[in-house]
């Protein structure tokens, strides 16, 4: 593979590129963006809770729930992946799909346990899904992390700082080829996967968001998100420098994204059909009528 100069590296003014300062804290670009993230996804929760006349705080118990089971589940799919225990005390060492499963088996028993129903569960979080994912994947960005194979295109980027950095020596271990001799520490430009990413589930969010109003089965909307963030991620994948391409070219996020997406597509058909306009709202998310009075 011929390598070309072409990319830049991001001037970011007052903000290393791993970390931002403020004051004695120092706070990464990636912990940041998903404090953002959380916020902004219970922030779409509480607004489609509030226009459908439901109880807005479920929206702080979906929120909760998502972190905690969300940090739980990704950080428990990084050790089996990787082997290394010792990430578990670790800063980093996160695995999206792990976080993703663990924060909806998370959502779900507080779902279960507050009795409102997986289907209610599913259809309120499915665009605010879409928009999480796109803000935390700017935190990777900010981190320079999770990027992609080698590019000459005109936006791809250099991350001579990134985690790891983007160096023939580095690259070559996700897989990558060179011609003999190249410089093992060049920095090479590569795509910037991550905001492709952010771009496409943005995208997302904003046509799920529009279906609030559709006509199927409740929960039908959490089977849209499923085949778009699978197709999103599986396409996305095929640029992403990985180290994980154990089924020849497919990597194990690609797998799973192939399940997201079938699955996706049985909750769209198992829900398709229109429910009942006598169909009620499940009696914990009614408002209290003390809330309904502080508004």
């Amino acid at each position: 593979m011929t390598i070309y100069p072409f990319g830049f590296t991001i001037p970011l003014p007052r903000i290393d590129i791993l970390f931002i300062h403020l004051g004695p804290l120092q706070v990464t670009g990636y912990g940041l963006m998903m404090m953002v993230a959380f916020l902004m996804a219970g922030w779409a929760i509480q607004v489609d809770l509030r226009r459908r006349g439901m109880a807005e705080e479920y929206a702080a118990d979906v929120v909760f729930a998502a972190v905690l089971g969300g940090i739980v589940g990704a950080k428990i799919w990084y050790v089996l992946l990787t082997g290394e225990w010792e990430a578990l005390l670790r800063r980093g060492g996160f695995v999206w799909y792990g976080g993703f499963l663990g924060g909806v088996a998370a959502v779900l028993a507080t779902g279960w346990w507050k009795r409102v129903p997986a289907r209610w569960t599913m259809e309120l979080t499915a665009a605010p899904l879409a928009l999480g994912y796109g803000l935390g994947r700017v935190g990777c960005f900010l981190v320079n992390d999770d990027y992609g194979i080698p590019s000459t295109l005109p936006w791809a980027m250099k991350f001579p700082r990134g985690l790891p950095p983007t160096t023939v020596a580095e690259l070559s271990n996700m897989h990558v080829r060179f011609p003999p001799g190249t410089d093992p520490m060049q920095v090479v430009a590569v795509h910037p996967t991550q905001i492709y990413e952010t771009t496409l589930m943005l995208l997302a969010f904003a046509w799920l968001w529009r279906l609030r109003d559709h006509r199927h089965g409740t929960g039908w909307r959490f089977g849209v998100y499923l085949v778009l963030a699978g197709t999103e991620r599986f396409l996305v994948e095929i640029v992403r420098a990985k180290d994980d391409r154990l089924l020849g070219p497919f990597t194990l996020a690609q797998v799973t994204s192939l399940l997201l997406v079938a699955t996706g597509i049985w909750v769209m058909q198992r829900l398709r059909s229109p429910e009942p306009a006598t169909v009620a709202v499940p009696p914990a998310l009614k408002p209290q009528p003390q809330a309904q009075a502080m508004r």
